[in-house]
């Protein structure tokens, strides 16, 4: 007789949005401004229109940020990136600045996503759309062949993309050697920027990532690894920021987003926790470069990424003028970094962008950039942590539902974290497979090994998952 398949369950996520007090529409007079905007696009900067500027971006996207064409140069690389210049469309002191500052970073929900601009900006006339002009800042990195940077340029430019790419097709391009002419080098200088962010120390954590995407009319959980378009694509952005972060150190202005570089102590307990998994860390060996070789696929690799994410904690932004600040460095980059590359979906991009772009012409920063910049840090930490809260609290919603008529039930699981001994009941976090559920379970656990499990508690009022060995 033939397994039924059950109907994936319809989860109501508009609670989490009460309860966190999401904003809905824009006020009137902020939608006015954009849609006046919109209607009156800047034509100004260099005519770049004629590069084949191309997007990568998950699939179904509209809020488009950044767009690039790769091409060698001179026995090296140039990297020509396109980045939505949002700052055109928004006016100082207006009510839409305004109210993005009240949001500062869109929100993302499965259900849909509550965002930094209206739509008719941010999906449409400053979104790097194909086929149409769009007013971008393109940055043009010069890299020599070992994928080390011998110049930066940016300017003001109209571009215009010639295709909205994401990731899966992307990959599959890769895969079969058939990537198109503007991103064909994508993954040979992707994997080149990587080995430098190893070599200087990076943590890039492949962990996968817990995902609520529709099924049919209900909602199910995937647990989904990065593809390597997606970290070759993440290496150009994180180019872009280093980038920078280089302008500004040296013209001793801006906005960095740092993060102190691994504790001693926790390198230390991450090398205990690498013998007790059998995780091979070879003698001179980097933490990021241990970190990358680690198989997240298996209950081994996957405790001891578990454990790695321990190492980048304290992330902020740091404003400065005058001098540089005492901590420049981001430990997870290796390097002094900045978030530029995503103005649609995040309020600090917009300002750092105009620093840059003074800068590199000699001119003076904007003061309304200026001015901005030591009132981000706390913005972006405050909504920050909503948009984390967010995302964190639909992953558990899901998770409960999905299980909540399966209490009593047997798991098999892997063991990704175990309590500190001080704790007075034993415990940890455990995974299991179907659905990818990630959640606290009571007992005594040994870190790395499959163990099996009982679905004790499934409650989707407090979105609480528990288990007991």
């Amino acid at each position: 007789m033939p397994i039924r398949r059950m109907r994936a369950p319809r989860i109501d996520f508009s609670a989490l949005r009460s309860e966190l007090d999401l904003p809905e529409a824009f006020p009137p007079q902020a939608q006015r401004e954009a849609e006046t905007t919109a209607a009156d696009p800047p034509d100004e900067g260099a005519d770049r229109t004629g590069r084949p500027f191309v997007t990568i971006d998950p699939a179904g996207s509209r809020d488009l940020d950044q767009a690039m064409c790769l091409s060698r140069r001179d026995g090296g690389y140039r990297v020509e990136y396109a980045i939505a210049d949002v700052a055109s469309y928004v006016r100082p002191g207006g009510e839409l600045e305004a109210e993005t500052w009240r949001r500062g970073q869109t929100v993302y929900l499965p259900d849909g996503r509550v965002p930094l601009h209206p739509a008719v900006l941010s999906e449409d006339a400053a979104s790097l759309l194909p086929d149409v002009d769009r007013a971008a800042v393109v940055w043009t990195i010069d890299l020599d062949r070992d994928g080390g940077i011998t110049a930066i340029e940016l300017a003001r430019s109209r571009v215009r993309s010639r295709a909205r790419l994401d990731y899966r097709t992307v990959q599959a391009s890769a895969d079969a050697g058939t990537l198109p002419e503007p991103i064909a080098l994508l993954p040979e200088i992707g994997t080149l920027l990587a080995a430098r962010s190893s070599d200087r120390g990076a943590v890039n954590l492949p962990l996968p990532e817990q995902e609520v995407e529709r099924d049919g009319q209900g909602w199910r959980l995937v647990l989904r690894a990065p593809r390597p378009a997606e970290e070759h694509n993440a290496q150009i952005s994180l180019l872009t920021g280093m980038a920078a972060a280089t302008l500004m150190l040296r013209g001793r202005v801006g906005l960095l987003r740092t993060m102190p570089p691994p504790a001693p102590e926790a390198v230390a307990k991450l090398r205990a926790a690498a013998q007790s998994l059998g995780v091979a860390w070879p003698e001179g060996a980097t933490v990021g470069a241990v970190v990358a070789n680690a198989d997240p696929g298996t209950p081994r690799g996957a405790a001891f990424l578990d454990q790695a994410a321990e190492l980048l904690r304290g992330a902020g932004y740091t404003a400065f003028d005058g001098s540089a600040p005492a901590q420049t460095g981001h430990g997870g980059v290796g390097a002094p970094y900045a978030h530029v590359t995503a103005p649609l979906r995040r309020l600090a991009d917009r300002y750092v962008t105009e620093v840059c772009l003074a800068l590199h012409e000699q001119r003076p920063v904007p003061e309304w950039a200026r001015t901005a910049l030591p009132r981000l840090p706390e913005v972006m930490s405050t909504t920050g942590r909503v948009a984390a809260t967010a995302g964190r609290a639909a992953v558990d919603l899901t998770e409960a539902v999905l299980l909540e008529h399966r209490v009593g039930e047997r798991f098999d699981a892997g063991v990704v974290d175990v309590d500190d001994a001080s704790k007075k009941r034993p415990g940890g976090t455990v995974a299991i497979d179907d659905p990818a559920v990630r959640a606290r379970c009571h007992g005594d656990l040994p870190l790395g090994e499959r163990v099996e499990v009982t679905l004790t508690q499934a409650d989707p009022t407090s979105r609480t998952v528990r288990f007991e060995r």
